[in-house]
Protein backbone atom coordinates (compact mmCIF):
# COMPACT_ATOMS: atom_id res chain seq x y z
CA UNK A 1 0.00 0.00 0.00
CA UNK A 2 3.38 1.71 -0.17
CA UNK A 3 1.48 3.85 -3.33
CA UNK A 4 -2.01 3.79 -2.30
CA UNK A 5 -3.46 7.24 -3.04
CA UNK A 6 -6.26 8.63 -0.70
CA UNK A 7 -9.21 6.64 -2.64
CA UNK A 8 -7.83 3.12 -2.28
CA UNK A 9 -7.32 3.63 1.66
CA UNK A 10 -10.95 4.94 1.42
CA UNK A 11 -11.78 2.30 -0.26
CA UNK A 12 -10.08 -0.77 1.53
CA UNK A 13 -11.43 1.06 4.99
CA UNK A 14 -14.95 0.53 3.53
CA UNK A 15 -14.81 -2.82 3.03
CA UNK A 16 -13.10 -3.58 6.76
CA UNK A 17 -16.18 -1.75 8.13
CA UNK A 18 -18.63 -3.70 6.10
CA UNK A 19 -16.64 -7.10 6.98
CA UNK A 20 -16.44 -6.07 10.83
CA UNK A 21 -20.39 -4.67 10.91
CA UNK A 22 -21.40 -8.33 9.27
CA UNK A 23 -19.01 -10.38 11.43
CA UNK A 24 -20.77 -8.31 14.62
CA UNK A 25 -23.77 -9.82 13.55
CA UNK A 26 -22.67 -12.93 12.49
CA UNK A 27 -21.33 -13.99 16.18
CA UNK A 28 -24.63 -12.25 17.51
CA UNK A 29 -26.49 -14.83 15.57
CA UNK A 30 -24.26 -17.71 16.10
CA UNK A 31 -24.50 -17.04 20.05
CA UNK A 32 -28.11 -16.63 19.74
CA UNK A 33 -28.78 -20.50 18.43
CA UNK A 34 -26.60 -22.18 20.13
CA UNK A 35 -28.26 -20.64 23.35
CA UNK A 36 -31.24 -22.58 21.82
CA UNK A 37 -33.17 -19.39 20.96
CA UNK A 38 -35.04 -20.02 17.51
CA UNK A 39 -38.20 -18.09 15.32
CA UNK A 40 -41.70 -19.74 15.59
CA UNK A 41 -43.12 -21.69 12.94
CA UNK A 42 -41.41 -23.32 9.71
CA UNK A 43 -38.55 -22.31 7.55
CA UNK A 44 -40.26 -24.58 5.00
CA UNK A 45 -42.93 -26.54 5.00
CA UNK A 46 -42.38 -28.97 7.22
CA UNK A 47 -38.92 -27.80 8.63
CA UNK A 48 -39.26 -26.18 11.77
CA UNK A 49 -36.78 -23.30 12.82
CA UNK A 50 -35.94 -24.95 16.19
CA UNK A 51 -35.08 -28.41 13.72
CA UNK A 52 -31.85 -26.00 12.48
CA UNK A 53 -28.64 -26.63 13.80
CA UNK A 54 -26.63 -24.02 14.80
CA UNK A 55 -23.65 -22.91 13.08
CA UNK A 56 -22.09 -24.21 10.11
CA UNK A 57 -24.28 -27.59 10.37
CA UNK A 58 -27.52 -25.18 9.67
CA UNK A 59 -25.78 -24.69 6.07
CA UNK A 60 -26.66 -28.63 5.24
CA UNK A 61 -30.30 -28.52 7.14
CA UNK A 62 -31.96 -25.31 5.45
CA UNK A 63 -33.93 -26.13 2.38
CA UNK A 64 -31.87 -25.16 -1.20
CA UNK A 65 -34.70 -22.26 -1.98
CA UNK A 66 -33.85 -20.92 1.45
CA UNK A 67 -30.50 -20.57 1.00
CA UNK A 68 -30.95 -18.91 -2.40
CA UNK A 69 -33.58 -16.71 -0.94
CA UNK A 70 -30.38 -15.40 1.33
CA UNK A 71 -28.09 -14.75 -1.39
CA UNK A 72 -30.75 -13.05 -3.02
CA UNK A 73 -31.73 -10.95 -0.05
CA UNK A 74 -27.84 -10.34 0.35
CA UNK A 75 -27.43 -9.38 -3.19
CA UNK A 76 -30.08 -6.68 -3.03
CA UNK A 77 -28.44 -5.06 0.36
CA UNK A 78 -25.64 -4.80 -1.18
CA UNK A 79 -26.69 -3.18 -4.89
CA UNK A 80 -29.22 -1.28 -3.35
CA UNK A 81 -29.14 -0.47 0.02
CA UNK A 82 -25.77 -0.93 2.01
CA UNK A 83 -24.45 2.34 0.84
CA UNK A 84 -24.33 6.24 0.23
CA UNK A 85 -27.19 6.47 -2.32
CA UNK A 86 -27.59 10.20 -1.28
CA UNK A 87 -23.71 11.06 -1.81
CA UNK A 88 -24.00 12.49 2.05
CA UNK A 89 -21.47 10.60 3.66
CA UNK A 90 -19.15 12.01 5.72
CA UNK A 91 -16.74 8.82 5.75
CA UNK A 92 -16.42 5.13 4.29
CA UNK A 93 -19.22 3.17 5.87
CA UNK A 94 -21.68 6.20 6.56
CA UNK A 95 -25.46 4.89 5.15
CA UNK A 96 -26.98 7.12 6.85
CA UNK A 97 -28.30 8.94 3.40
CA UNK A 98 -29.77 11.86 5.11
CA UNK A 99 -32.87 9.09 6.57
CA UNK A 100 -31.45 7.79 10.02
CA UNK A 101 -29.56 9.82 12.42
CA UNK A 102 -29.77 9.12 16.27
CA UNK A 103 -27.80 12.10 17.06
CA UNK A 104 -24.66 11.49 15.14
CA UNK A 105 -24.74 15.67 14.28
CA UNK A 106 -25.13 16.33 17.92
CA UNK A 107 -21.46 14.59 18.70
CA UNK A 108 -18.16 16.62 18.75
CA UNK A 109 -15.66 15.94 15.93
CA UNK A 110 -13.16 13.87 18.41
CA UNK A 111 -16.46 11.94 20.24
CA UNK A 112 -17.30 11.01 16.27
CA UNK A 113 -13.48 9.64 15.35
CA UNK A 114 -13.65 7.86 18.62
CA UNK A 115 -16.85 6.44 17.90
CA UNK A 116 -15.57 5.25 14.60
CA UNK A 117 -12.26 3.95 15.80
CA UNK A 118 -14.62 1.85 18.54
CA UNK A 119 -16.85 0.91 15.61
CA UNK A 120 -13.48 -0.14 13.21
CA UNK A 121 -11.97 -2.17 16.43
CA UNK A 122 -14.98 -3.99 17.38
CA UNK A 123 -15.30 -4.91 13.58
CA UNK A 124 -11.83 -6.09 14.00
CA UNK A 125 -12.48 -8.42 17.04
CA UNK A 126 -15.16 -9.88 15.68
CA UNK A 127 -13.46 -10.79 12.71
CA UNK A 128 -11.27 -12.89 14.80
CA UNK A 129 -13.81 -14.13 16.97
CA UNK A 130 -16.26 -15.48 14.43
CA UNK A 131 -13.51 -17.08 12.58
CA UNK A 132 -12.15 -18.69 16.03
CA UNK A 133 -15.90 -20.14 16.69
CA UNK A 134 -15.95 -21.50 13.41
CA UNK A 135 -13.39 -23.14 13.30
CA UNK A 136 -13.69 -24.41 16.98
CA UNK A 137 -16.66 -25.73 15.24
CA UNK A 138 -15.18 -27.17 12.61
CA UNK A 139 -12.59 -29.36 14.97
Amino acid sequence: LADADQERFERLRYVELKHGRICMLAILGHIVTTAGIRLPGDIAYGVPFASIPAGLKALSAVPAAGLAQIVAFVGFLELAVMKDVTGEGEFPGDFRNGFIDFGWDTFSEEDKLRKRGIELNNGRAAMMGITGMLIHESL
